[in-house]
């Protein structure tokens, strides 16, 4: 035992390391039963990858639907043992026996296939199925009968396997070993030396089994032969070797073939008994022989998946002990059943739609245990995607797109990856990968028409909403949200901001100024749509706003001309017959529509009964015949009136003069210029009444500030000056004692007419600048204040502005 262990320990330091490189492919060699944690090899160092690619491709290894025995360390870049690996339970008979599994890496995706070389170490000996084997031989046996023996069975392969047999004693017998086409050997004892039971009735034989193992290992069978009497004749089969086939889905009791063997001997010396000896395979749990008749049947479950054929040794032996053997080859059938499985290495939940053409969204390894035609397996995918599936190696398949994408057209692909055999009936599999399209701002904003037309009624309120615009974008989130500018223009020279914003949320168009219809009718502009992308997309349209009218002009009567200066008459002369027209009233309103639609009517007149206005014309005209008894002068007031809502009118007065000569209309004339005189004198006075009252009043304010502030600086100089009081007595002054005429000063103001119907008011200019000041305290005292700048020192002095005529 220490010296198996002493081996295994040299073994995990012996590591045989064989690397490949040819498409992608690594290739090592290990021995089996290394401890986990081992290290396999620098994959990231072979494959000629940083350790950083490892990391940020997510690395990690596939290994299908078999056992993970390896596993990736990406920190070191290396390939470590996950599992103790025993190769005879992984590989069994199978040489050379490996790992197959690959390396997936992401963004980009790359895979890159390992395998793992399992080489086998002596830890197996030889061992045999039974501890003992009894046979019974006949003392008349011939030299050179043959005695099969149970072979050893070494799970090891290679130098390690079964070597040779020894066989002790070797008084008698003889062993000897005979190859077979399955590549297995027969094991047979050969008599050489004939038997006398009188010496020896029981011989103990000791078969052992060696491999070629370092150390060797062995294994021991004990063979007990018992002499029996004469027997001359073994059994012999009809053939060597026997071949039958059997479907793997037989069910148990199933009827396999039948062997046969003879025996020339008599009684029980004749009679045979079929046995199934040692076989590979375990075949003895799944086959059965009738030892009677040689039938063989089913036992157990066979699938062709784990096992193509199996090989059945049979012995025949008779009741004096001579044996003979043949072998039973059973193919196993395949049938179809198992369906394809699909294992996903990797794949991709979304992808950008403006990815290129033949982008890999996700691999795909699958795989059928069946064989031939069973096993073939095609994929495809669901009709109308974008996508499309391609073998890119063996059992290995890429899911690529094959065209655009577009995210507005399919946001989402669910496809159905669905794999198939050609067996009959054809087994499938299918799965189904979710792929979401990521969006890009690809389009720009559409507006909702190619132009617009808005109406607004004239003199709005700034600010008030007139339309909406509304764009749509087809992209997503923030490549959808739109703004709304206003593009730089000008309607008749001014900026176009000066007469409508838009909101850039909204879209609404709000009115900035109040419109006049008969200023300004329509005008137009553009608004650009612009998506949040970056880089950001926009459209524009074209904006026309019209304004509508609104009756907020009344009419303007173009004839008769309404002058001050002058008076306009009509002449109608006495003959005048019904329907004679006298004048037209002629008017026009600025408004449009039906708001400068205009009706006509008689609103005063002199005599209604003599005229009539056209309603819808304003031609004036005598509904009946003029006669001496009508007045000469005549009053006509009309008034034009609008069909807007509500009404607007104008009026308008006729004069009309019923003579037949122009002399009477002169009289008459003269007579309607007093009047108009008379009526323009009286507005004239009115207005001059109206200015004098504003003047007189303004001029009461002036002079009140005035003195006020006049008073304000006399008392500042008084109260700072420090000059001596110089007496003055100006000319026709004395004092209370003397003889003079005048003892005060006196100030007059002189006003005059000069019209008696229009006058002005006229005042004296100041007789003097001088300005004296009495002091009451004083007996003849005065001090005299000249007004120059040089002593007040202020520009703008009462003293300068008040001044007051003296004499």
């Amino acid at each position: 035992m220490s010296g198996r262990t002493m081996r295994l320990q040299v073994l995990l330091f012996y590591l045989v390391f064989r690397l490949s490189s040819v498409l992608g492919q690594v290739s090592y060699s290990i021995p089996e039963e290394m401890p986990s944690g081992s290290l396999v090899g620098a994959i990231a160092q072979d494959l000629g990858l940083d350790v950083k690619r490892l990391k940020s491709g997510q690395a990690r290894v596939f290994t299908g639907d078999s056992a993970g025995y390896i596993e990736l360390n990406k920190d070191r870049g290396v390939l470590i043992i996950k599992d103790r690996i025993n190769r005879e339970t992984t590989c069994r008979q199978t040489t050379p026996c490996a790992l197959h599994f690959q390396i997936i890496l992401e963004n980009p995706m790359e895979f890159y296939s390992i395998t793992v070389e399992i080489t086998d170490i002596n830890d197996n000996p030889p061992t045999f199925e039974k501890n003992e084997v009894s046979f019974k031989i006949s003392e008349s046996a011939v030299i050179g009968s043959k005695f099969v023996l149970d072979r050893a069975i070494d799970l090891d392969v290679g130098k390690n396997g079964l070597q040779k047999y020894e066989l002790k004693p070797a008084d008698n017998f003889v062993l000897k070993r005979e190859s077979q086409a399955d590549g297995t050997e027969k094991v047979e004892m050969i008599l050489q030396k004939p038997l006398d039971r009188e010496k020896d009735e029981l011989i103990s034989l000791v078969l052992t089994a060696f491999d070629g193992g370092d150390p060797q290992m062995s294994g021991t069978i004990r063979i007990l032969i018992t002499v029996l009497d004469v027997n001359d004749n073994a059994p012999i089969f009809t053939q060597s070797t026997y071949t039958a086939t059997v479907f793997e889905n037989a069910p148990v009791g199933t009827v396999v073939t039948g062997v046969t063997a003879s025996d020339a001997d008599h009684g029980t010396n004749g009679k045979i008994r079929y046995s199934i000896a040692n076989s590979l395979h375990q075949a003895h749990s799944l086959f059965q022989i009738n030892e009677d008749s040689g039938e063989i049947r089913l036992t157990g479950n066979i699938d062709f998946e784990n096992a193509r054929n199996y090989h059945i040794n049979i012995r025949a032996s008779d009741d004096g002990g001579l044996t003979d053997s043949c072998k039973v080859i059973v193919e196993v059938v395949d049938i179809n059943d198992n369906k394809p499985t699909i294992n996903i290495m990797s794949k991709s939940n979304m992808i950008s739609e403006n990815s290129k053409p033949s982008t890999v969204v996700a691999m795909m390894n699958v795989q059928d245990p069946d064989s031939n035609e069973n096993g073939k397996v095609s994929c495809f995918i669901n009709d109308n995607t974008p996508l499309t599936i391609m073998l890119t190696s063996n059992n290995f398949y890429s899911l690529m797109t094959d065209s655009d994408l577009d995210r507005e057209t399919a946001s989402q692909y669910n496809i159905t990856v669905t794999c198939s055999d050609e067996g009959v009936p054809s087994l499938s599999s299918s799965i189904t990968l979710t792929l979401q399209i990521s969006d890009v701002n690809d389009n720009a904003p559409v507006f909702e028409s190619s132009s617009y037309e808005a109406y607004i009624v004239e003199n709005n309120t700034p600010g008030l909403s007139v339309f909406t615009v509304r764009a749509r974008d087809a992209d997503w989130n923030q490549n959808a949200r739109v703004s709304y500018i206003l593009e730089d223009s000008s309607v008749n020279g001014v900026p176009v901001s000066s007469y409508v914003s838009v909101s850039a949320d909204s879209g609404v168009i709000h009115a900035v100024r109040s419109f006049d219809y008969e200023q300004i009718k329509d005008f137009h502009f553009r608004v650009k749509a612009q998506d949040g992308g970056s880089p950001p997309l926009s459209s524009n349209v074209t904006v026309k706003i019209l304004i509508q009218d609104q009756n907020d002009n009344p009419p303007q009567v173009l004839y008769p001309v309404q002058t001050g200066g002058s008076l306009v008459a009509e002449m109608v002369p006495r003959s005048a017959d019904v329907g004679y027209l006298v004048t037209k009233v002629v008017a026009v309103d600025v408004d449009s529509g039906q708001n400068a639609w205009l009706s006509y009517k008689l609103q005063k007149a002199t005599d209604r009964a003599l005229f009539e206005v056209g309603l819808q014309n304003g031609e004036i005209r005598t509904i009946r015949q003029v006669t001496d008894k009508d007045a000469v002068k005549q009053r006509l007031t009309v008034i034009v009136e609008d069909n807007g809502q509500p009404s607007r009118s104008a009026t308008v007065i006729v004069n009309v003069v019923v003579a037949d000569s122009f002399p009477e209309v002169l009289s008459e004339f003269t007579d309607f210029t007093q009047d108009k005189e008379y009526n323009d004198n009286l507005t004239f006075y009115l207005v001059l009444a109206l200015a004098v009252v504003s003047f007189l009043f303004i001029t009461c304010l002036v002079v009140i500030i005035s003195v006020k502030i006049y008073r304000w600086r006399q008392s500042r100089i008084m109260f700072h000056s420090n000059l001596p009081v110089i007496p003055y007595y100006p000319p026709r002054y004395s004092d209370t004692l003397g003889t003079g005429t005048l003892q005060h000063v006196y100030n007059y103001e002189v006003c005059r007419t000069t019209d008696s119907r229009k006058s002005d008011c006229k005042f004296g200019g100041a007789g003097s600048q001088n300005v004296l000041i009495m002091d009451p305290s004083s007996t003849g005292t005065m001090q005299r204040i000249q007004s120059e700048k040089s002593i007040l020192d202020e520009p703008d002095s009462p003293l300068e502005v008040g001044n007051s005529g003296l004499f």
